[in-house]
C-alpha cells in the first residue's frame, strides 16, 4: 500500500519542471525564494495562506526542532525554517518529493536548518522525545493505520509538544467522487472524521486544545481559483497533479460542496 501511495505521487522528472516554472517567473535557482516556491511546494487546500494560519497557532520559535510529516517538497519546512528560524525535520513516503524538496532547500540556502528524508510516518527512524513541535497537512488521508501514526508522533515528541494537524477529514457517510489530489481511487482513501481523529489522539496522549472547520475557507480559495479564468502559472501545483488536475480539483470540490469532506485543523498538547 505504501508503494501505491509514493506511485500517486511520483511524477519522473519533477525537479526538471519546477526548475522550468523558475525559469518562467524570469528567476534562476540562485534568485528564486521560498515565495516564489508556494505555489508548488504547498500540496494542501489553500496552499501558503492556508499554511501560515495554521502554523501560527503551534507558536513557533527559533529554538525549537520541529517535525513536519509527510513534507511532501518540503514547502512548509522552509516556510517554518525562514519565519520563524526553527530547524525542521521532514519525513515523506515519496522518494522524488525528497529528493526533489532537498535541491529546493539549497536553492534557497536553507539546506543548514531543513532536512528532508524518505520514510513512513507510521515508523519513523527518529529517537523518543526528539522533537518539540510537529505537524502534518493532508497526510493522514493516505493512512490507514492512524492509531499508528499517532502512536509514532507521541513517542517522538517531548512531553507537552504540540501536535498540529490539517487534514482533509469526512463530514458524512456518502461515498467520495474520485479521483482526488490524494488518491486516484478508493483503494488509497483513508479519509476519517474529526471524531475517529480525536478519539486517537486521546488515546495516543495528546489532549486537544483547538479545532477549526476549514469549509468555507475552501469553498472561497476553490471560487477564486475558479474566478482566474488564466492558464496555469509557471510554477504551480498543476505541476504536480499532472494531466488528471482538472477532474481531480474538479471532485475535490463537489465532494466539499456536497458535504462528504471538509478540511480541518485539530491543534493538541502531549500529556
Amino acid at each position: 500500500m505504501t508503494d501505491k501511495v509514493s506511485e500517486h505521487y511520483t511524477h519522473g522528472s519533477l525537479l526538471e519542471a519546477i526548475r522550468a516554472g523558475v525559469e518562467g517567473l524570469g528567476k534562476t535557482p540562485d534568485t528564486v525564494s521560498v515565495h516564489d516556491l508556494g505555489p508548488v511546494d504547498e500540496f494542501h487546500i489553500g496552499g501558503r495562506a492556508a499554511s501560515e494560519s495554521f502554523l501560527e497557532q503551534l507558536a513557533l520559535s527559533s529554538t525549537e526542532h520541529v517535525l513536519d510529516v509527510g513534507c511532501g517538497l518540503g514547502g512548509a519546512s522552509r516556510l517554518v525554517a525562514e519565519r520563524f528560524g526553527s530547524r525542521v525535520s521532514g519525513i515523506d513516503l515519496t522518494h522524488e518529493y525528497v529528493e526533489t524538496g532537498s535541491v529546493l532547500c539549497s536553492w534557497v540556502g536553507l539546506s543548514d536548518l531543513v532536512e528532508l528524508q524518505q520514510g513512513s510516518a507510521t515508523a519513523m527512524p527518529y529517537k523518543d522525545n526528539t522533537f518539540d513541535k510537529a505537524y502534518m497537512m493532508h497526510v493522514g488521508m493516505n493512512i490507514a493505520d492512524k492509531r499508528q501514526l499517532l502512536s509514532e508522533l507521541s513517542r517522538v515528541l517531548k512531553p507537552n509538544a504540540r501536535l498540529g494537524i490539517y487534514d482533509v477529514m469526512k463530514t458524512s457517510e456518502d461515498a467520495l467522487a474520485f479521483p482526488v489530489p490524494w488518491a486516484s481511487t478508493v483503494e488509497t482513501s483513508f479519509v476519517e472524521s474529526p471524531t475517529v481523529y480525536k478519539q486517537v489522539l486521546e488515546d495516543a496522549g495528546f489532549r486537544l486544545i483547538a479545532e477549526r472547520n476549514r469549509r468555507e475557507f475552501a469553498t472561497e480559495f476553490f471560487a477564486a481559483v475558479s474566478a482566474g479564468g488564466k492558464g496555469p502559472p509557471p510554477l504551480g501545483l498543476h505541476i504536480l497533479m499532472g494531466a488528471a488536475r482538472g477532474e481531480k480539483v474538479k471532485n475535490m470540490i463537489e465532494n466539499i460542496s456536497a458535504g462528504r469532506i471538509a478540511p480541518v485543523e485539530l491543534i493538541a498538547e502531549k500529556n
